[in-house]
């Protein structure tokens, strides 16, 4: 039995390879082996399930960079699918916090940087009112979470594919501890939509 998260659950979103990877071992910025997988139903469907709930998006200032770079870009675009634009229009939107040591104010709307320990950041986060805070792929940030178990729902897509190195997500020394199934679907060339929330 699930336990269930009083006031604002924590949601870890990330992209891993069959082999566990969440990049490549030579470019650990290049996530172009995920943009075949990116754009297949089940892909975009479990995006858009994660932000039907969530008010803010807790991000790294690398992914930052590269989510707010592009995702405003496609609001609008003729050839959108109508769930990239509504993920785009969301995160516009939503609250968004950066954490970083080097960015010394915020270049984007709606956005606050932080200098501090993720999960320093976000028990001040879980103490505002508001709706479920969304982890987008930052892999530094989930590491940390996770090895503070701040995370309340686990969100993975698994993409067909080994990286044959590279980091991995799930780092040795995590808290022990159980997850439940609360999701799962399987699209168009093997992707794998699955979420977990944590047993407590």
């Amino acid at each position: 039995m699930t336990e269930q998260t009083a006031g604002r659950r924590v949601v870890a979103n990330m992209a891993l390879s069959l082999d566990g990877r969440y990049a490549a071992p030579d470019n650990p910025l290049d996530m172009s082996w995920v943009m075949p997988y990116a754009h297949t139903d089940v892909a975009r469907d479990h995006m858009a399930g994660l932000r039907e709930s969530a008010t803010t998006t807790l991000l790294g200032r690398v992914n930052a960079e590269g989510f707010l770079g592009f995702w405003p870009t496609v609001i609008g675009t003729e050839s959108a699918d109508p769930r990239d634009e509504a993920f785009a229009k969301w995160l516009v939107d939503a609250d968004k916090v950066v954490l970083s040591s080097t960015l010394k104010e915020a270049p984007w709307e709606r956005t606050t940087v932080v200098d501090g320990p993720a999960a320093e950041v976000v028990a001040d986060l879980r103490a505002t009112e508001g709706g479920d805070i969304l982890v987008l792929s930052s892999a530094s940030v989930i590491k940390a979470l996770l090895a503070a178990d701040e995370v309340d729902r686990l969100a993975l897509t698994v993409f067909p594919v080994f990286l044959g190195g590279g980091p991995r997500l799930f780092d040795d020394g995590l808290p022990a501890g159980r997850w439940a199934l609360a999701g799962q679907a399987a699209g168009e060339h093997g992707t794998l939509a699955l979420v977990y929330d944590r047993v407590r």
